[in-house]
């Protein structure tokens, strides 16, 4: 799955994935990532969530990283923010106050440029790639992350032969081999959503279950 598939799905407003509203798992497990008043949070592959808002609006400096600038400047404009864009060692930064969002490759936003980060929330990042992808994201992910920080992380499972993703199965075995490594891991919470999403149930599901992950980087 290559950088033009997810730049034609904003392109084409294909963002089925886009949430009107902050993420019912961050909202309720928020409290577990342990932040301090203006704890830095980073949220990858951002799209125009509006995690990134809420973080902010309860007092958190907040940093995205998303491939696509359609995306970025929605995200500005729907939230009715005026950023200012500058270069980033080939991304492009939009920042407003204690929120940043650097537009580009994932894998080329280094830990020096993102600076320390207290937690981490990734809600539609993992699942969002393939099997070949998911060792080099939990890879990147651990070397950005700083050490003792903790992440909120939310994952589907369901029977993988039922549909193409994205999104994507992901296994709680899965899970653990990818990021066993360097987090301490546990399951904070888990939902079987089929009937609240019925879009999935028309693509083939038969089960569909939904887990929010606490990582601790050691």
């Amino acid at each position: 799955m290559q950088q033009d598939f997810w730049l034609e799905r904003w392109q084409r407003g294909e963002t089925g994935f886009h949430q009107g509203r902050a993420n019912p798992w961050l909202v309720s497990q928020l409290p577990a990532l342990s932040l301090s008043p203006g704890g830095h949070v980073f949220v990858p592959l951002c799209g125009k969530a509006h995690d990134l808002q809420f973080l902010a609006a309860s007092g958190y400096r907040v940093t995205g990283v998303e491939l696509s600038p359609l995306a970025v400047e929605a995200f500005f404009r729907e939230q009715q923010r005026v950023p200012e864009v500058t270069p980033a060692g080939g991304l492009t930064l939009y920042s407003d106050g204690s929120l940043r969002i650097f537009c580009g490759d994932f894998f080329a936003l280094d830990a020096a440029r993102l600076g320390p980060v207290d937690a981490v929330f990734d809600r539609a990042a993992l699942v969002a790639l393939p099997p070949a992808m998911r060792t080099a994201y939990a890879a990147h992910l651990a070397h950005l992350a700083t050490a003792g920080s903790r992440g909120l992380l939310v994952s589907f499972d369901y029977p993988q032969p039922e549909m193409n993703g994205p999104p994507f199965s992901v296994p709680q075995a899965e899970i653990r081999a990818l990021f066993g490594n360097h987090f301490d891991i546990a399951a904070l919470g888990r939902e079987d959503i089929l009937d609240a999403e019925p879009r999935f149930r028309e693509r083939g599901l038969t089960r569909l279950t939904e887990t929010c992950w606490l990582l601790q980087r050691r």
